[in-house]
């Protein structure tokens, strides 16, 4: 079997072969060893078993089956973006002319040219990136999603969540402000005025009301979007096919994955029943094709059908399929004939019994009977004495205080607020605090007012900023200091300079002497010169 590449053998040896073979196969002889001392299957096939010649195998084996080649150190990491290595402080030679990095050069910069490159400012140098170089397998080259960090999707949901956040937030303003506008109309509109009201607000709140499964005017029109087919060479006609289904709904038989719930046949593509029973009615898009089959022009044919097997079995000549035309007059003739003996037979029984509903008024003296129940009265119209008459009753509960309060909430009601009456809170479930608590709001209410009539008096009269003259080193000016007009004339000349070179650090010069003296009028040039940020005049045209 796991022979090396064998001489030529003689008819006998190669008789010999093939019954120790067969021998080995039978478990009657001991199975063959490889090199390293492992038996091999006798039932593995020759061309499997047996060596290629250019590998000058000596033993049997099945070495040449295996493995053979090294891995690489394949690895399952991926780019570290972002990262930074080493910030230099200067321009290094050989690095990017534009912004100083090392790691790439100045076509390969990904940063905004600059208008004087980092090799001649030598400032802003940026960090080298981090270049890295990894040993792919042929899996980890092919995956779309390698170094995806899955964490980042919770940011997709909290956008959404968002999103549904303010939209209910819109919703909920609009029908506040609807409630707002009816309460402030409803006492000065009469009983019908107030029903057209309520009938005009349901219709707002309808409006109001978002529908999740409307689609947009582009999937609208692929709806209606015609394709056309084409001959191909496997043969077919052409023809049109229209897209009937709008490819961001459901599939039925994915609202329910239950396996127990309604059954569907993907051979005709139909489920019966109710695959959500138990959801809201007014949710749902689909209730199953009973629905369908029990409304509509489906019951009306099914009903037709049921007429015609009738009448056939009754002896009439009759047949839905081979005369559609006749059975559906005849089935319009059946419910005409039906309808007037429906009628004929109702009117014999009114005649016959009469109707209570279209009859008069009845008498006052059966409406009013009498009866044995005795009822004193006194002067005032109060009952003494008999049986009150009862009132009807709410099923909540009626004049129940709570909280030492002496009225119910919502007996009270002040800038589109309900409240207590006695305390006059808006704070439902809070304790009573009765006159004193009436008091001290309307003294805050006053203190208010107050406060906001003085800032407004203090705003439209501002009072007037004493300049203070700040002396060389912050200190206020003494009365008794002069300047120079003509230093002072230079000390402007020289912060003019100084600022133009600020500007344009290329003007300035290799040898610069630098003094400490600071003379009043060069401190006084600085104070001039320099820019006040709260200066209201800083973005005010200079000509």
């Amino acid at each position: 079997m796991a022979t090396a590449s064998v001489a030529f053998k003689s008819r006998e040896d190669h008789r010999k072969q093939i019954e120790l073979e067969e021998a080995r196969k039978a478990g009657l002889a001991p199975a063959e060893v490889d090199e390293d001392g492992k038996e091999i299957n006798p039932h593995i096939p020759q061309y499997m078993s047996s060596a290629p010649w250019y590998l000058n195998a000596e033993r049997p084996s099945l070495k040449h089956q295996r493995k053979w080649k090294s891995d690489p150190n394949y690895t399952k990491s991926w780019y570290d973006r972002g990262a930074k290595i080493y910030q230099a402080d200067k321009y290094r030679k050989g690095a990017c002319e534009n912004c100083g990095a090392m790691t790439h050069d100045s076509k390969a910069c990904m940063e905004r040219p600059r208008k004087v490159g980092a090799k001649w400012t030598s400032k802003h140098i940026a960090p080298d990136e981090k270049i890295e170089t990894f040993e792919l397998d042929y899996d980890g080259k092919r995956d779309r999603w390698n170094g995806y960090d899955a964490s980042t999707y919770s940011r997709v949901i909290e956008r959404y969540e968002a999103r549904d956040e303010a939209r209910r937030k819109f919703l909920k303003d609009q029908q506040l402000k609807k409630l707002e506008e009816k309460n402030n109309n409803q006492n000065g509109e009469d009983g019908e005025a107030v029903e057209a009201g309520i009938s005009d607000e349901d219709d707002d709140e309808d409006d109001l009301r978002v529908d999740e499964a409307k689609v947009d005017e582009s999937k609208q029109m692929d709806f209606a979007k015609v394709e056309k087919r084409v001959r191909t060479t496997g043969g077919g006609s052409t023809g049109t096919v229209r897209n009937l289904r709008i490819r961001e709904d459901t599939a039925k038989y994915l609202l329910n994955l239950d396996v127990n719930s309604a059954h569907y046949d993907p051979k005709t593509r139909s489920m019966r029943e109710d695959p959500l029973p138990d959801a809201d009615p007014n949710e749902k898009f689909y209730g199953g094709d009973n629905q369908y089959r029990n409304s509509g022009e489906a019951l009306e044919f099914k009903q037709l059908n049921i007429h015609s097997w009738e009448a056939f079995d009754k002896g009439q000549d009759m047949h839905m399929q081979a005369a559609p035309s006749q059975a559906e007059l005849l089935y319009k003739n059946y419910k005409v004939i039906k309808e007037k003996l429906k009628s004929q037979t109702k009117d014999d029984i009114l005649e016959k019994y009469g109707n209570a509903a279209t009859e008069g008024e009845l008498p006052r003296e059966l409406l009013l009977g009498q009866t044995e129940r005795e009822v004193e009265y006194d002067r005032a119209g109060r009952i003494i004495k008999g049986q009150e008459k009862a009132l009807p009753r709410s099923k909540y509960e009626e004049d129940v205080y709570i909280n030492n309060h002496t009225s119910v909430w919502g007996s009270w009601w002040k800038d589109h607020q309900w409240g207590y009456k006695c305390c006059k809170q808006i704070i439902r479930n809070s304790y009573c605090t009765g006159a004193a608590g009436i008091e001290a709001a309307e003294a805050a209410t006053d203190l208010m007012k107050a406060n906001i009539a003085r800032k407004e008096a203090t705003e439209e009269m501002p009072t007037p900023l004493e300049e203070k003259r700040v002396a060389t080193w912050g200190t206020e000016i003494p009365d008794d200091l002069v300047l120079d007009e003509k230093l002072l004339a230079e000390a402007l000349k020289k912060e003019d300079q100084r600022k133009r070179e600020e500007k344009d650090e290329r003007k300035r010069k290799y040898n610069v002497t630098w003094n400490d003296e600071v003379t009043p009028e060069q401190m006084e040039a600085y104070r001039m010169k320099r820019f006040q940020r709260d200066d209201p005049m800083n973005n005010f045209p200079q000509h």
